[in-house]
């Protein structure tokens, strides 16, 4: 194979906790390191992986605190944005880089976002998939102003389509409970294909009531079982899937459910060390044109991001909140435009070729 992918681990917190990551592509290449979301782990992103190693890229996929074979103590405090973010410093230091693209989806955008807020340093570029910079990562302040509240009255979902995350600060260990007594069946339904939704026209979405169903996926009461979405299409080849249920297998739910934990004191996090930052680095963001959960097509969701970046570029791909799944191959030609346009000098060969212009 041209371009193996390797499992590292990187030690960090004093010796008491490790990062695993895959890494793959030239040695000396351009540097991309993907963040993933919640609840997949890193080898979810082996189309980039392959595809962006093939083209020359030094590509890093960590699996975040909390999942596949990091470190998943049931601790919370590892897993608010301050100690997501020594992670990812240390994680970036062991690769001998000082700085890096980030490309994060769903969690994995708002970590990247907090590690482009603390330390900017350490950014070349931001790329964020379905969740825009300056929001999760800080907190009920910078999510619930934003809600589509034509969808979702304030008297009626008081914390719109984030109800979920509500229901884990509010029933944590019955949430982790759930997730972890069918691993394998529910991994097995997050990577099935559904119909996609039209953003705008259906509310009463699992997240949006969670509290009231008194759990997710309707409030049933385990996860759907393997059999059930057996003849469902995957969104991941046989082999991902099978990587990914053993990662869940073996790091449990609790250290991703943690990070909904966190949000007065990652809004106090940002607050203090970083008030009113703004993002000079370019930025593009992925809209998921039927992403009901993260909606930013209906939504004012975009509007922090769009305020606080100064170099924002935006694509939109035609389907749901899995983007780096079920459209690889669009993704990746979206990001391959957006280093060539504002970041060329990180496009593979720059250093030894440059570019030549062709003026007409």
């Amino acid at each position: 194979m041209a371009n193996p992918i390797t499992s590292h681990e990187v030690t960090y917190g004093g010796g008491q906790k490790t990062i695993h990551y895959y890494a793959a592509g030239p040695v000396n290449g351009p540097m991309v390191i993907f963040l993933h979301g919640y609840p997949a782990t890193a080898i979810t992103w082996k189309p980039q992986i392959e595809g962006f190693a093939a083209t020359g890229f030094r590509i890093v996929a960590p699996d975040l605190p909390g999942s596949g074979k990091s470190t998943a103590r049931r601790v919370l405090d590892d897993y608010c944005q301050e100690a997501l973010v020594e992670g990812m410093v240390a994680l970036l230091s062991a690769t001998g880089r000082d700085a890096a693209i980030w490309v994060g989806h769903d969690w994995g955008s708002g970590v990247a976002s907090a590690v482009a807020t603390q330390h900017p340093e350490a950014v070349k570029a931001l790329i964020n998939i379905c969740i825009p910079f300056a929001t999760i990562e800080r907190g009920w302040g910078q999510l619930l102003p934003y809600v589509n509240r034509e969808l979702y009255p304030a008297d009626e979902y008081p914390f719109g389509q984030w109800d979920y995350h509500r229901y884990y600060e509010e029933s944590f260990d019955d949430a982790v409970a759930w997730f972890e007594s069918d691993v394998a069946g529910l991994i097995s339904a997050v990577a099935s294909a559904s119909p996609p939704r039209l953003v705008g026209s259906r509310k009463e979405t699992d997240h949006s009531t969670a509290r009231k169903n008194g759990g997710l996926f309707g409030g049933i009461s385990r996860p759907p079982t393997v059999e059930q979405t057996a003849q469902a299409p995957k969104l991941v080849a046989p082999d991902v899937l099978e990587s990914w249920i053993a990662d869940m297998q073996k790091s449990g739910f609790y250290g991703g459910s943690a990070f909904y934990m966190h949000h007065e004191r990652n809004a106090a996090y940002h607050s203090k060390s970083a008030p009113g930052y703004r993002l000079a680095k370019p930025a593009l963001f992925v809209h998921g044109t039927h992403d009901l959960l993260c909606d930013t097509k209906t939504s004012r969701l975009m509007e922090p991001m769009r305020q606080l970046c100064s170099n924002l570029t935006e694509l939109t791909i035609d389907t749901g909140h899995w983007v780096p799944l079920s459209k690889p191959g669009e993704l990746q030609a979206g990001i391959f435009r957006f280093i060539l346009d504002e970041v060329p000098a990180e496009w593979p060969g720059y250093w030894d070729s440059g570019y030549t212009t062709k003026h007409k």
